[in-house]
């Protein structure tokens, strides 16, 4: 039996109990998710070594390529080994510490990446309204500082909810009905007030998501506004085309986000566990495993130089976007 600290009404560990409902399925249900996963972590990899080796991509835009890969190669690595665990070897215990450390990771880099779509928008929007002052602003020194403030942003915000957590009193048992240590699922099994944990939340999704989509949002509408006051077809389709595969990135990241959102705020008499569960872990899967995917597909560039690797051959030309 697990014990219970009484002083501090702390518990040693809980228990992951993975997908209410669904027990039974665990098995099959474990098969897409470490099929996804395997191609997250190689497809990802797979364009970090690229973005590194291939001298015509090292460019602003695949620098923020390489951010996003890495966040979700972090993002994904710090679920889906532990909910393989559950579902395969029934190891469902994770101890309190853990758990922390887990949902740490999971928050800081889902606001990671969402930072990150944000600036990959930035860039698209410079590239296409300023074309020949992209270089000049797009600095190497300049990336690497809104990469670092996207990060602390994320970890400035994240950490007082970590040490709302953690200072709560736990005495509604240890079972969690998830895979993952998700901050409010932790946080009803406190007998304590939880409202600031409620509030904070929100406050955070505002400060992170609400402001990225904003920025999001106004670039690409005065990216619409540049392609449309473009003389030629081709120029227009050409700019377009340069955004594609951002668009597919912000939808397959943003779409879960939204619907773990309500389901956690207003869906919870409404909608299955189960449901919201499966959901849950696919934000934090799909986006991993479909935007090298997407990249690989929809960049001509990094399709070129994937096409040259696998021929063999070692010609190194400039390929054109």
């Amino acid at each position: 039996m697990i014990m219970l600290n009484q002083t501090d009404m702390i518990p040693t560990s809980f228990i992951l109990r993975g997908i209410p409902g669904l027990e039974h399925m665990h098995i099959w249900i474990s098969f897409p998710f470490c099929t996804m996963y395997v191609v997250a972590i190689v497809g990802n990899c797979g364009l970090l070594y690229l973005i590194r080796y291939e001298d015509s991509l090292h460019k602003s835009m695949y620098y923020f390529l390489a951010m996003l890969s890495l966040t979700d190669i972090v993002m994904c690595t710090s679920t889906i080994p532990k909910t393989l665990c559950i579902f395969w070897f029934h190891l469902q215990e994770i101890s309190f510490n853990e758990c922390l450390v887990q949902m740490f990771f999971i928050h800081i880099f889902t606001g990671m990446e969402s930072g990150v779509l944000m600036l990959m928008a930035l860039d698209r929007f410079v590239a296409i309204c300023y074309p020949l002052r992209y270089a000049t602003i797009l600095t190497n020194p300049v990336i690497v500082r809104v990469g670092l403030a996207t990060f602390f942003r994320a970890v400035f915000l994240i950490i007082p909810l970590i040490f709302i957590i953690k200072h709560l009193p736990y005495c509604r048992g240890n079972i969690i009905h998830h895979t993952y240590c998700d901050q409010l699922s932790v946080a009803k099994l406190s007998c304590g007030n939880i409202k600031i944990n409620v509030v904070y939340g929100l406050v955070v999704a505002f400060l992170i998501g609400g402001f990225d989509i904003l920025c999001i949002t106004v670039s690409y509408t005065m990216i619409l506004r540049a392609v449309i006051s473009l003389s030629s077809a081709d120029a227009r389709q050409k700019a377009f085309s340069t955004c594609t595969a951002h668009i597919c990135a912000i939808v397959f990241s943003y779409t879960p986000a939204f619907f773990c959102f309500f389901f956690n705020r207003f869906g919870s008499h409404t909608i299955p566990p189960s449901c919201h569960i499966i959901v849950a872990n696919l934000y934090l899967l799909l986006p991993p495993t479909m935007n090298p995917i997407v990249y690989g597909v929809k960049t001509k560039q990094i399709r070129d130089c994937v096409l040259r690797i696998l021929s063999g051959s070692k010609d190194s030309k400039s390929l054109s976007t």
